[in-house]
């Protein structure tokens, strides 16, 4: 093929997902979907195979292609052209059975040629609470319906009873439907779109471009691990659930053009839902590898070739039928996400040409918290808080990290407006802010998460309720990297106001709320009456040493109330008289923290 034809099919592919992606947000009512951007589209080969990873949530890229696998499977020589394929079983494919995938075959002159996938985390999947999230499930059948692959439609005809039923199921059929729908809209503009392409430059030449597309990929990371050394790096996360802390283990081993995720050593899976199964950890450790060491290469098959995962079964990252799975995408999949990070990230730190693209982890602890309750116009509300997408930058070996600055796994992440939760929720903000000592101390910071507080307002029952799934609390996870120390942990804390007292009308922060804190993590609570909700979110990682760290940099962030005057002191060893830097009591301060570092035994 010559590469002017081979140039424009690529680019073509990439405007076909984009289109795909605008269609499913713009015909979405979900700010999970429309405003954090908690979706995926991508489209696949014949076989089921990546052709073209879309943004949105990497961890799907991989798992839609196993529903396409799994359809292929399960269909076979009774798929055609209209049909779309329902699959969110975990153990079949799918990360979560709240995560619907709607699966598409693309036909050219009476020919399977191709398939496009998406999902979208939906409104309500009926489990045991709204939302989808349920900690206190035991086991997989009270998380909500799941379907290993069903028909939803036929030759371009909606199986209405096969939606009815699905409707049946949960508590805000409106919502479910719109959510499914807006999907077929997304799937039907990817098959109208390729269909057009193959109908321009024909089916052979179309699908010659996307093989060589995919050997493309293939050579160009094989060549881009080469460059890179050899050697086996580890990363260890903490998960703390009700009281327990579970432990994933990975050891990455590079040796020439292929990489092995070794998760050995993790721990046995949980009683809790923060298990994953074998697929969803596949798609964590491919959400942070696409971006850190494919940016420049188109995310398809060629890519997942050099990569192998080794995942014990029975273990917290390759649970076994029926162990629960519904906080998994916020639980052991991010945890697996995190430890890739590290790990890439350590590989890139070692290697001379490629340093500048280390990066310690970004937002390691998403807070999922689901509120759900009669809103203030009397109808039925269901929705996530989606100041989790909102994330924190991890730091580079050049550069801090970015202030609320989103998450590698999601380049297209970002929160909903205050607005525009108020306006779906009987809520009101007391406050939504950067969080201050949250980013990773270290010679480059940990850009800061956030800080938020709400209250019921104007609430036909007094208030709602929320489910929290908090980890993180505990431990932090947000990794450093070169002696950079983790971002801050999670805080959720549920304020129980006076007996009399009143809903403040603003907040400068918790200690600003009147009432009594007590710490939650991991069930269903209310926000009910004059109480309050207080979120912290953690901070990226950190890169180097925070003693190294310029003292005016130290000093430009107190000002800026992203670092308090303590930390300054304590961590950074930077002296501040009437906010500048006092040189010479700074370098006492640095001079007798390495000193009590050495006195430690630790290594400078």
């Amino acid at each position: 093929m010559d590469p002017m034809t081979f140039s424009i099919i690529r680019h073509r592919l990439f405007r076909i997902v984009d289109e795909a992606v605008i269609t499913l947000k713009h015909v979405s009512g979900s700010a999970i979907t429309n405003e954090g951007h908690d979706l995926m589209v991508s489209l696949y080969r014949a076989d089921g195979t990546l052709l073209m990873g879309g943004v949105g949530f990497l961890h799907h890229l991989t798992s839609a292609a196993e529903a396409c696998k799994a359809i292929i499977r399960r269909f076979a020589g009774d798929i055609h052209e209209g049909d779309v394929f329902l699959l969110n079983d975990p153990y079949t494919a799918a990360l979560h059975t709240s995560d619907i995938y709607l699966v598409a075959p693309i036909h050219h002159d009476g020919r399977l040629v191709a398939w496009s996938a998406c999902f979208v985390h939906v409104t309500d999947i009926g489990a045991m609470n709204p939302g989808g999230f349920a900690p206190q499930a035991v086991d997989i059948f009270t998380e909500g319906f799941s379907s290993p692959g069903i028909r939803l439609v036929h030759k371009g005809e909606m199986r209405q009873d096969v939606l009815d039923t699905i409707l049946n199921m949960v508590r805000s059929p409106e919502m479910v439907s719109l959510d499914l729908r807006s999907m077929i809209a997304c799937n039907n503009v990817a098959r109208d779109r390729m269909q057009a392409l193959m109908a321009k430059y024909g089916a052979e030449a179309v699908d010659t471009a996307c093989a060589r597309l995919i050997e493309q990929s293939e050579t160009l990371l094989r060549a881009r691990l080469r460059e890179l050394p050899d050697g086996q790096w580890q990363s260890r996360q903490y998960l703390d659930v009700n009281g327990t802390t579970a432990r994933v283990v990975l050891t990455m081993t590079k040796q020439d053009d292929r990489l092995v995720f070794d998760f050995t050593g993790s721990d046995p899976q949980s009683p809790f839902s923060i298990n994953c199964t074998k697929w969803a950890s596949l798609g964590g450790l491919f959400a942070p590898l696409f971006p850190l060491l494919c940016y420049d290469i188109t995310w398809n098959e060629g890519v997942i070739r050099p990569i192998e995962m080794i995942a014990p079964e029975g273990t917290i990252v390759n649970c076994t039928r029926p162990a629960p799975v519904s906080v998994a995408t916020v639980g052991a999949i991010q945890s697996v996400n995190n430890a890739a990070c590290t790990t890439i990230g350590k590989m890139l730190a070692a290697s001379d040409k490629y340093r500048e693209e280390a990066t310690a982890v970004w937002h390691a602890n998403h807070f999922a918290i689901f509120k759900f309750g009669r809103n203030q116009k009397g109808g039925y509300s269901i929705g996530i808080l989606t100041e989790t997408f909102a994330g924190a930058g991890g730091a580079r070996s050049f550069a801090d990290g970015v202030e609320i600055g989103g998450e590698i796994p999601n380049p297209i992440s970002r929160m909903a407006n205050v607005e525009t939760v108020e306006g779906a929720f009987p809520i009101r903000y007391l406050f939504r802010r950067r969080a201050p000592d949250s980013g990773g101390p270290g010679m480059y910071r940990g850009g800061t998460g956030g800080e938020m507080a709400l209250v019921a307002h104007k609430a036909p029952d007094g208030g709602i309720d929320y489910v929290i799934s908090g980890k993180g609390a505990r431990h932090p996870m947000s990794e450093g990297l070169a002696g950079g120390w983790p971002g801050a942990p999670n805080s959720y804390v549920w304020v129980k106001a006076p007996e009399r007292g009143n809903t403040p009308a603003a907040a400068a922060g918790l200690d600003d709320i009147p009432g009594t804190a007590e710490r939650v993590s991991w069930g269903v609570f209310p926000l009910k009456g004059h109480d309050a909700l207080y979120v912290r979110w953690n901070g990226g990682g950190g890169f180097g040493d925070p003693i190294a760290r310029d003292p005016d940099r130290v000093a430009a962030d107190v000002a800026a109330g992203l670092v308090s005057a303590d930390s300054a002191r304590a961590i950074y060893g930077v002296a501040l008289a009437d906010g500048a830097v006092d040189a010479a009591a700074t370098a006492a301060l640095r001079a007798g923290i390495r000193q009590d570092r050495l006195a430690g035994g630790m290594v400078q």
